[in-house]
Order: structure tokens, then sequence, then C-alpha cells
């Protein structure tokens, strides 16, 4: 999609602050942290949610990022959360897959 920003951003449109990259796959710390850690991986290619037809390949590679990412911010040893939201309910803002990798502080219990 043209007008997407993520898609902007793993198209070298919009500058982002790149934690790990591949040819489908672009990790970026992101601009309004809910942690000290907060990084979004997202595929190159766009898929507006998880459950929008995301090829399995992609989907793979989407979650072999999140340990090279926690690794790469320093989080690997004491533990981060994952977490995807899909859809208008989930408060999904960007409508473009991506995940979120969120660490560097202890997580509040009950917190989701």
């Amino acid at each position: 999609m043209s007008d997407c920003i993520f898609c902007m951003i793993g198209r070298g449109e919009i500058p982002a602050s790149v934690v790990y990259e591949d040819d489908e796959v672009l990790a970026f710390d992101d601009i309004a942290p809910q942690a000290p850690v907060h990084t979004l991986i997202i595929p190159r290619a766009h898929y507006a949610t998880v459950a929008d037809g995301v090829p399995p390949e992609t989907m793979l590679r989407v979650i072999e990022a999140i340990p090279r990412v926690a690794e790469a911010k320093g989080v690997a040893g004491s533990g981060y959360r994952v977490i995807i939201n899909t859809g208008p309910d989930a408060a999904q803002s960007v409508h473009h897959f991506h995940v979120h990798v969120l660490g560097g502080k202890p997580m509040a219990e009950g917190m989701v």
C-alpha cells in the first residue's frame, strides 16, 4: 500500500531507528514507546492484520525476528512481552500487521 506509514518505513521513505532487518522483515523502535524497550516488527509486504492471509513463511520470519530483537535490545535475559493487536477493538492503530516487543522494566501482573 503506497500510503501505509509502515510500508513507507519498510521502503526507507520514512526514517526509523532500525534494530533488525532482512529481505522480508524490518524491526524498528516505536516513536511513542510504552516501555523502555518498545520495538515493532513488520513484514515488508503489506497485510492489514495477522488475520489478513499472511503466508506461513512470512509469519515464520516475523516470529524468528522476535528473539533477535530481544537480544539486540538487551532484554533477552530479563524477559520481554510480545503483543499483536488485531483490529479496532484491540486498539490496532496502524493497519499493517506488526508485532510489539516490550521490555526493559518489570511488567505489572494482569497487564496485557
